[in-house]
């Protein structure tokens, strides 16, 4: 892949390792695949993104973050791929699990109560806790075909990351065989 395309916009390993913040956890961030753009680990950086995506908020970029630390996968990758999974697929990934939570367990999912939220005169420090139970409140279904949907998703990008990344080192080694002077 153009790994200097990418590389002008993912931030440079020693800043984040130096940041204020992620100063305690320096040790953690030592091992070089999480920095490295190359095929496994990009590839394992999108499966971790996409399975911590389809967490609901607000720990889906930290748990995409600890899965990329864990499996030793490319973190900014995997940071980046949680941000797929926003206010506009959402509808379409609670459906999509509770489909296939109902599939899986036969039991009848829950009916989808709207989400009670006063956004005008709301405490908004409730607000995080109120869409929890709530999404909580959908039942086994919905908790089951959630893992599920989350681990397709991520064996998904694993494989057309992996796939797309061969096919571009094919099509790079063609024109450079092309532009070869024939003997």
């Amino acid at each position: 892949m153009p790994r200097k395309h990418f590389r002008k916009y993912l931030p440079d390993h020693e800043t984040v390792r130096n940041h204020r913040h992620l100063r305690h956890f320096r040790p953690l961030l030592r091992h070089p695949n999480l920095w490295h753009l190359n095929r496994h680990s990009v590839a394992g950086g999108v499966a971790a993104g996409l399975f911590g995506g389809m967490i609901p908020a607000p720990i889906q970029i930290l748990t995409a973050a600890l899965l990329a630390i864990v499996f030793r996968v490319n973190l900014p990758v995997a940071v980046a791929t949680t941000l797929l999974t926003n206010p506009l697929t959402w509808p379409f990934i609670i459906v999509g699990a509770m489909w296939i939570g109902t599939l899986v367990t036969g039991e009848q999912a829950t009916a989808l109560q709207p989400f009670q939220f006063d956004w005008f005169t709301g405490d908004f420090g409730r607000l995080l806790p109120e869409l929890w139970g709530w999404l909580m409140g959908m039942g086994k279904p919905f908790a089951l075909g959630l893992l599920i949907l989350a681990a397709l998703a991520a064996a998904a990008g694993y494989l057309l990351v992996q796939f797309a990344w061969r096919l571009y080192i094919f099509a790079y080694l063609r024109r450079r065989r092309a532009r070869r002077p024939t003997p």
